[in-house]
């Protein structure tokens, strides 16, 4: 299993919002274990979803010091079970966002249902710690498909 946990950017305004989705397939390893004869998404990737989705929101904005990275989950309630093969939306809205730290309100949804959500806080590692000439290619496909976005992004 890849740690990528966003499939697509649907929406982007950098610093401010994102939407994004995510399909965790039948076929994932992980679905034997939790639980067997009841799979289901393990809460903890559904955290993880929502902060990767936040940090690409953050750092699509292009002007900390570093790349989001989730220093801590301030409060986190799941609702509903998430089964294999459906389709997750993760929205997330910057609540603060400055130079040395940032914080999310997210929300997962299945069908259009919340299913859970976070409060997150974010901190930024600074840009020498990723290797050299490191993209993310979830946010380089979305500029890709909208070029426009990406001009007045910066």
């Amino acid at each position: 299993m890849r740690f990528i946990l966003i499939d697509t950017i649907l929406e982007l305004e950098p610093g401010k919002r994102i939407t994004a989705s995510k399909v965790l397939p039948a076929s994932e390893e992980l679905f034997r274990d939790h639980f067997p004869g009841f799979p289901v998404v393990p809460g903890v990737l559904l955290t993880e979803m929502m902060a990767q989705a936040a940090g690409r929101c953050l750092d699509a904005e292009g002007t900390h010091p570093g790349r989001a990275m989730l220093g801590k989950i301030n409060g986190a309630s799941f609702r509903e079970w998430v089964k294999p093969d459906q389709e997750i939306r993760l929205h997330a809205t910057i609540t603060q966002n400055r130079p040395s730290f940032a914080t999310a309100e997210c929300f997962a949804e299945v069908e259009g249902k919340k299913v859970c959500s976070a409060d997150l806080f974010f901190v930024f590692a600074s840009h020498e710690r990723f290797a050299e000439g490191h993209q993310d290619e979830v946010l380089l496909a979305y500029w890709r498909n909208h070029p426009e976005k990406q001009l007045n992004a910066r």
